[in-house]
Parts: structure tokens; C-alpha cells; sequence
């Protein structure tokens, strides 16, 4: 129930995040092109949106964050495994356990490294330019997002020493397309349509 409850936390956050500054990038635009129309211009020339590139590079910090946590519990990031699928299974698997267990230390490591900048930044009352938020708000995503990584990390090489399973992301695949009367529509493409 936990992990289910975290999964959809953290998708919610990413596509949160993604909705939020796609708009708000799109009114800014709007609204500096907007403000050279002489017509409109009385209305929205006194409207400030200075602060909108300052918040949109904060979200998508946490949002790169979060979304490489995703990743690690997905199977989407891209590795190198050509030599180690060349391997014998048993040493294969020792391989992998390794490379997940050391993901998880060294994102362990970034978090604690993260959390105690955090904390010392939290003493002094540095702030945004734009915005004026305290600087540690902002720079809390790297320790929430690397211990976030970190327990990924670990629940993926849990997984695997127990059933022997990765996540793996098939590339082909594209949410809301199903096969129709056994045609797969991406393949069928890639042959040049449905014989």
C-alpha cells in the first residue's frame, strides 16, 4: 500500500510540475508578446512576470530530480549493458546487484551531502532573486530526490535478488495505442502498414 501510495506521489509530483510550467511559461510568452500590441498594451503592461523563468527553472529541478527516481523505478534510463549481457547469468546477476547497490550508495551519499548543505544554508536568510523564497527551499529537492533515488535503487535490487526481474521500458510502446485485431500499429508502421 505504501510503495503504491509513493509510485502515484511521485508521478503526480512530476506531471504537477510539468502542467504548471508549461503554463506558466506559455502566459509569460503571451504576455511579452502581448505587451507590444499598442491596443492591448493598457491592460497587461503593468502585469509582472519576471519571477515566471526563475520559478519554471526551480520546478524543473525537482521535477529532474523526482523524474530520475522514476526512472530508476521504471527501467527508463539509459545504461550500457552490452558487455554484461554477454556474461554468464550467475555472474550477470552479481554484476547487477553491484551496479544497483552501488546507484543506491552513491545517491545515498549526494542526499546526506545534500540534506547537511541544507541545513547550514536554512541558518543564513538567503533568498531568490525573483521570488525572495529562502534558497534552502529550493535546494531541499536534491536531498529529497537522491534519497528518493537511493530507495529506488534499493527496491529495484530487492526485486532482482528475489525473482530475478529488472523494470525494463519497451521504447516501442506508447500508452493509449493497443493492438488492433492483432496489429501491433508500431510495428505495422515500421513494416510499412497492416498487410
Amino acid at each position: 500500500m505504501f510503495l503504491k501510495l509513493l509510485d502515484r506521489l511521485e508521478e503526480m509530483i512530476i506531471a504537477t510540475l510539468m502542467a504548471a510550467a508549461t503554463i506558466i511559461i506559455f502566459v509569460a510568452v503571451v504576455h511579452r508578446y502581448a505587451s507590444g500590441i499598442p491596443v492591448i498594451q493598457d491592460y497587461i503592461l503593468h502585469w509582472n512576470f519576471a519571477w515566471a523563468q526563475e520559478l519554471c527553472i526551480f520546478m524543473f529541478i525537482w521535477m529532474a530530480k523526482f523524474g530520475a527516481a522514476y526512472g530508476v523505478r521504471t527501467g527508463i534510463h539509459v545504461g550500457v549493458d552490452v558487455l554484461i549481457n554477454r556474461m554468464e547469468t550467475r555472474l550477470r546477476n552479481k554484476f547487477i546487484v553491484f551496479g544497483l547497490l552501488a546507484g543506491a550508495v552513491f545517491t545515498g551519499v549526494v542526499g546526506t551531502l545534500g540534506a547537511n548543505f541544507v541545513w547550514h544554508l536554512s541558518e543564513f536568510e538567503q533568498t531568490t532573486p525573483d521570488l525572495e523564497w529562502p534558497s534552502w527551499i529550493v535546494y531541499l529537492a536534491i536531498p529529497l530526490g537522491s534519497y528518493l533515488m537511493c530507495f529506488r535503487f534499493l527496491q529495484v535490487c530487492w526485486t532482482f535478488i528475489r525473482t530475478g526481474h529488472l523494470p525494463s521500458h519497451d521504447h516501442a510502446h506508447v500508452d493509449g495505442i493497443e493492438p488492433v485485431d492483432g496489429i501491433d500499429p508500431i510495428q505495422a508502421a515500421k513494416e510499412g502498414g497492416p498487410s
